[in-house]
């Protein structure tokens, strides 16, 4: 037999994925060794671990759905010790393995904890930007901060612009909004990490985020509420990342009961949703499950309109949605389809809308705003005519539309 170099010495064939494997379980062994030797010596060691770090995102690219089900969840041990910055590309890579079928739930904790820790470094940059002003950076370029691209003009241009990551320099960025006594190096160097890190726990957490697990786990928890919270703070005062695809995806209801209320009938049903992230899916659904169902009178939905509001991904075709009712919560209130099924109040333990008329016609681009995650609604039970009688009662009429839109 001639000597085969892909083939063990017993004759079994390796093959390139055992030597890939193989490889793969030695940066990832290297890379756990050095963050060990940062945690004892946190001075040292830099070198060694950026070596380790480089090695590992070069072998994860090609790997396959074996190799990254087994490294995700030991990559995601390492983050908490890992260095600020450098730990956000670490949870990239988590995130690319979830991707590749390692478990999301394992590897949950440390990339929602990054994600939180980005948000409130980035929210504290926002605070100490805008309380520092332009005087305060253009003493810190005297002081000794990087001038990049150009002279006195350029510095005197957006001085009070929130800086780009991708163009500006964070150490500048540090030491403008470091002032002893108020915010100390440490915590001005994380709000400058998070401020410049976000992006990438953004995506490393969307991965995590479409499996439902994950999303059970931290409304259970309180962290989902924590994020969603420190999201909404965050896009009150910057547009600079873009987080509306996650915070979408945070509020998603899974195994959520949905008592429906008709008004023109006087029925009532009992709904569940899975995976719903946006009421122009809920609406669309609403129509299948109900009107298509028989229940209620109307138009049936397109199949493809559904399919595309349940599992089906866009392929470049176009199909429109049209809607059927007025979604209106029990205050009174419209629950309109620019948001997000978590709109809809809760009443005696259960979320509650009543389907009125529409007051003018509607419609919109079928589809799922994050596609990645499935969605569905389920009737389980049609109310007895008392019960739905008795729940309408209580329901407020809705507002009229100039009330609805202040």
């Amino acid at each position: 037999m001639v000597f085969d170099p892909h083939s063990a010495q017993d004759g079994r064939p390796t093959g390139p994925s055992d030597r890939q494997q193989s490889a793969l379980l030695g940066a990832v062994a290297a890379l756990e060794a050095a963050v060990a030797g940062l945690t004892e010596n946190p001075d040292g060691g830099g070198e060694r671990f950026d070596t380790a770090l480089r090695r590992l995102g070069g072998l994860l690219g090609p790997a396959g759905e074996a190799e990254s089900a087994a490294v995700g969840p030991r990559l995601a041990a390492l983050l908490l010790d890992t260095p600020l910055f450098p730990r956000a590309h670490l949870a990239m890579m988590v995130g690319a393995c979830v991707e590749r079928g390692a478990d999301p739930v394992a590897c949950a904790d440390g990339v929602l904890a990054g994600l939180r820790e980005a948000l409130s470094g980035a929210l504290l940059l926002i605070e100490r930007w805008a309380e520092t002003g332009a005087d305060a950076d253009r003493s810190a370029v005297r002081d000794g901060g990087d001038v990049r691209d150009g002279g006195d003009e350029d510095q005197d241009q957006d001085q009070d612009a929130l800086p780009d990551p991708d163009r500006e320099d964070p150490g500048r960025a540090r030491a403008r909004i470091t002032e002893p006594g108020r915010t100390d190096g440490w915590h001005a160097h994380r709000a400058v990490a998070g401020w410049w890190t976000l992006q990438l726990w953004q995506q490393a957490a969307f991965a995590l985020c479409t499996h439902a697990a994950v999303r059970r786990a931290a409304r259970d928890s309180g962290v989902g509420g924590v994020l969603t919270e420190l999201i909404d703070r965050y896009r009150e005062r910057s547009d600079r990342h873009d987080l509306k695809g996650l915070r979408y995806l945070a509020a998603a209801l899974d195994d959520e009961p949905l008592l429906v209320l008709h008004r023109a009938s006087g029925t009532g049903y009992l709904l569940r949703m899975d995976g719903l992230t946006d009421n122009f899916q809920l609406h669309t659904l609403l129509i299948e499950v109900l009107v298509g169902g028989g229940h209620l009178p109307g138009t049936r939905p397109d199949p493809e309109v559904v399919a595309l509001s349940r599992t089906r991904w866009l392929d470049g075709r176009r199909f429109i949605a049209t809607g059927a009712f007025n979604l209106v919560a029990p205050d009174g209130g419209w629950i309109w389809n620019e948001g997000m099924p978590e709109d809809i109040p809760v009443v005696d333990g259960v979320r509650t809308l009543v389907l009125d008329p529409q007051p003018y016609e509607r419609s919109w681009a079928a589809g799922r705003f994050v596609e990645q995650v499935p969605g569905d609604l389920r009737l389980e039970r049609v109310l007895e005519p008392a019960e739905a009688a008795a729940r309408l009662a209580a329901a407020a009429p809705a507002l009229p539309f100039e009330q609805a839109v202040r």
